[in-house]
């Protein structure tokens, strides 16, 4: 026994670093687990690499980069997709709901309402602002700079901004969106220990100073600045952002983020090759849809007309020529008459194009495509035809999570810290002056930026169904009227009070607005059954 269970022991060949006493204990067994065996057909040639997070992400970026830009240039369903995702994350009116954290700062509710009100119109003055002072290159608005940024982001895996100060304008801080292609190392050193693409770390492995080149590497207008870098540090002294660079972080230790196209960029360019060709295939068909068929080929003109000097069988061809020629003008009643030589036929190329797979086959591959993205299928694909109610509305809460999600990390990692250093401009310069006895503002930074960023809204699959539905959750405390016209429509509910109250004091006399119909009907007005009447008093 001890014989076989010593050769036994010795026929298993343990992993590189593991002692046959561990082995015997039963460590570093090999196969265990399927997936880190070679047992299995599939498993032999899977090779994968080990690398860090920064081995992993930084050599292959600029090739990966390239490739997500061509195909948001060339593809249809690269281009939607970003699209897609840009107008439901972002849209065109991306901006925060302040809301001071009052208990935080020891302060009032009622001050913090005055507080929000006031710092909520100098953000719309700023923002929307149509001499476009807040971009520092004066091309667009704030939202219109979230939304290059977010654009950015979904195209080359990163969001990267620089934060100006020009005394110039009314409002000193501005925002520029830069090229990730414009992180570079200076002076053209490779990458080490605290340097990684452009991003300089410190001791604790923290981004801490960013090298910009002057101009982009491919710019041909350069002037001979391509490689030219200016460092510039991730903060000032006291704190107030300088450089913005908001990124997914896969793995520890990650420096620079990756294309979000990068898991499907191999099936969308084979989906666009093989689209590509069927349609160049139809179009051939569609082309060559009928043909004239002659029955006096080179063998049939030999045997009729021998093996002379072939002038008879010129003749023959000259003569069909003039007939065509002659007869391609023959009409009667508008309508024109088809002639044909004698013995000609009409030939027809069968049009078997797009091959009968080509639908499912192109399906399958978008709804791997819209998987990887993060998006539904019946999205990308613009394909409701196999969709109901129930399946639509699951289709879009289920978007609807992963959309929420990258707005939130978006606006945390990359336009909340522009709100913030906007908000100490403001606080700094006294627009807006704090109570007296106030805690001081940038020891408390947070709790008086603190804010909600919403864009457009979620909405309807079922108009009615889902305002019902959101009317229940407010009455059950789960909800509020803030949150719900938030998400529902992507607007203010103070904005919208404000309004309302305007609209019932320009109603005619004896009028009610909409709203106070509704909720005379939910109390009972007197004279109109309710829950709280039933319409025996009038």
């Amino acid at each position: 026994m001890a014989g076989r269970s010593h050769m036994r022991l010795r026929s298993i060949t343990p992993k590189p670093g593991v002692s046959m006493q561990a082995l015997a204990r039963g460590f570093g067994a090999p196969d265990v687990y399927t997936a880190g065996g070679s047992g299995s057909e599939a498993m032999v040639n899977f090779g994968a690499v080990r690398a860090s997070a920064d081995g992993e992400v930084l050599g292959n970026r600029d090739m990966v980069t390239r490739r997500a830009r061509h195909l948001v240039r060339n593809n249809g369903w690269a281009a939607g997709a970003i699209a897609k995702e840009l107008d439901a994350v972002i849209g065109q009116n991306f901006r925060p709901l302040f809301k001071p954290d009052w208990k935080a700062l020891g302060l009032s509710a009622q001050w913090a309402a005055e507080f929000k009100e006031q710092v909520q119109g100098l953000w719309r003055s700023h923002a929307d602002d149509p001499r476009m002072y807040g971009d520092t290159m004066r091309a667009t608005t704030l939202p219109g700079l979230f939304a290059l940024a977010y654009r950015t982001y979904c195209i080359e895996g990163e969001a990267l901004g620089v934060l100006g100060w020009d005394r110039r304008r009314p409002t000193h801080t501005t925002l520029r969106v830069m090229d990730p292609d414009m992180l570079a190392n200076p002076a053209g050193r490779s990458n080490g220990p605290h340097l990684r693409d452009g991003v300089e770390l410190d001791g604790f492995g923290i981004a801490s100073v960013y090298h910009f080149l002057v101009s982009h590497p491919a710019d041909p207008y350069a002037g001979g600045n391509s490689f030219t870098t200016k460092p510039m540090a991730r903060e000032l002294r006291h704190g107030r952002p300088k450089v913005l660079h908001y990124f997914d972080i896969n793995r520890p230790g990650q420096t620079r983020g990756i294309s979000r196209l990068a898991p499907v960029i191999e099936k969308l360019k084979m989906e666009d090759h093989y689209s590509r060709v069927e349609l160049q295939a139809a179009v051939i068909n569609a082309v060559l849809a009928a043909f004239i068929k002659s029955p006096m080929g080179p063998e049939a003109l030999d045997d009729l007309f021998g093996e002379g000097d072939g002038t008879a069988a010129l003749t023959y061809q000259a003569g069909r020529s003039r007939f065509y020629k002659d007869h391609d003008e023959l009409r009667l009643g508008g309508a024109r008459i088809n002639t044909l030589y004698p013995n000609d036929e009409i030939g027809v190329v069968p049009t078997a194009r797009p091959a009968a797979q080509f639908g499912d086959f192109e399906a399958a591959v978008l709804r791997n495509i819209a998987s990887g993205l993060g998006i539904a299928y019946e999205q990308l694909a613009s394909d409701w035809s196999q969709t109901n109610y129930s399946s639509a509305r699951a289709a879009l809460l289920e978007i609807w999570r992963s959309w929420v999600a990258r707005r939130i990390g978006f606006a945390q990692g990359f336009a909340q810290p522009f709100a913030m250093a906007w908000l100490e401009e403001m606080v700094d310069r006294r627009v807006i002056r704090l109570p007296s006895g106030a805690p001081e503002f940038r020891s408390n930074w947070v709790a008086y930026s603190r804010a909600k960023w919403i864009g457009p809204g979620r909405g309807f699959v079922d108009p009615v169904k889902e305002i019902q539905a959101a009317a229940l959750r407010v009455a059950l405390g789960v909800s509020t009227l803030e949150d719900e016209a938030a998400e529902l429509t992507g607007s203010d509910y103070g904005d919208n009070i404000d309004q309302i109250g305007r609209e019932i004091a320009g109603m005619p006399e004896g009028v009610l607005h909409p709203a106070q119909e509704s909720f005379a009907k939910l109390l009972g007005a007197p004279g109109q059954p309710g829950p709280m009447n039933d319409g025996s008093e009038q």
